[in-house]
């Protein structure tokens, strides 16, 4: 068996290749490490057939023309044909954003698509990988980025996911946000990049996910858990405000109270009088 294999060193938070590679497989070949990836993998078959399979999924034999992909955190085996075993590239994708993009598209929901060869999809992936042969330069980082975007662009054009599938990929990803940030919101670490990281999606696409679906950012929402929290411990507590800054998720006590008051319009020691006074 033969082939090459490369680690890139340009990163970008949002959305990068990690490592390309491509091999010529000897019959009946397999992966023999670890099956579960930290990050998406995703192969053109050239030449060739084998079987692929994830979790969740059945075994399918796929053949010269096809692609799959190997998804962050889920197992997946892969085989060569005994007969006549493939040749593929493959391109290692990282970042908050590969996620999103990803879900736009059914082969997020199968992890492999047939014939994709005539496609526009298949012809920006192939450029992608030979731009990823070239050393790495100002321009030629440019150039993968755009390209990589421009993948993803006719990926989600010529395969797209069924819409109600994808509304309710939407619908998982704010719930599972908002009961993250309600569960984390004492901890004064935390914050929406954690959550986007958490999450595996970009700032921008969170931040239209809480817009459309709540009418505030996600910042705000964290905010908000936070001065709700605060109010029923000055109402229901005699905690000092030392202590409720911390309980919140503030290190400081005077950011805390000027959040406070920009939320309430008072000062955590007047609403907590205010809230005395009025219930006498």
């Amino acid at each position: 068996m033969d082939g090459s294999y490369r680690t890139l060193s340009n990163q970008s938070l949002e959305s990068n290749i990690l490592f390309w590679g491509q091999e010529n497989c000897t019959p009946n070949y397999f992966f023999k490490g670890n099956n579960v990836r930290d990050n998406y993998v995703i192969h053109y078959i050239q030449k060739g057939k084998g079987t692929f399979s994830s979790a969740n999924h059945p075994s399918v034999s796929l053949k010269a023309g096809d692609v799959f992909i190997l998804p962050k955190g889920v197992p997946c085996f892969y085989q060569a044909d005994g007969k006549d075993p493939w040749s593929y590239f493959w391109l290692g994708l990282s970042g908050i954003k590969i996620k999103a993009m990803l879900s736009g598209s059914i082969l997020a929901s199968k992890n492999y698509l047939r014939q994709v060869q005539g496609s526009q999809f298949y012809q920006s992936l192939q450029k992608l990988f030979d731009a990823a042969h070239s050393p790495s330069s100002l321009t030629n980082d440019i150039l993968i980025e755009a390209l990589l975007y421009f993948t993803f662009y006719n990926l989600n054009i010529e395969y797209p996911a069924k819409r109600r599938k994808n509304s309710k990929i939407k619908d998982d990803q704010l719930k599972t946000a908002t009961t993250y940030l309600r569960q984390n919101f004492s901890n004064s670490s935390l914050s929406i990049i954690d959550l986007c990281n958490k999450l595996d999606l970009s700032r921008s696409y969170l931040y239209i996910l809480f817009k459309n679906n709540m009418g505030l950012s996600p910042q705000q929402f964290l905010i908000n858990l936070r001065m709700e929290q605060a109010k029923e411990y000055l109402t229901d507590t005699e905690k000092n405000i030392q202590e409720i800054t911390r309980m919140v998720g503030y290190n400081d006590e005077f950011v805390f109270s000027k959040a406070f008051k920009r939320y309430s319009g008072f000062s955590p020691k007047l609403y907590r009088q205010n809230i005395h006074n009025n219930s006498k």
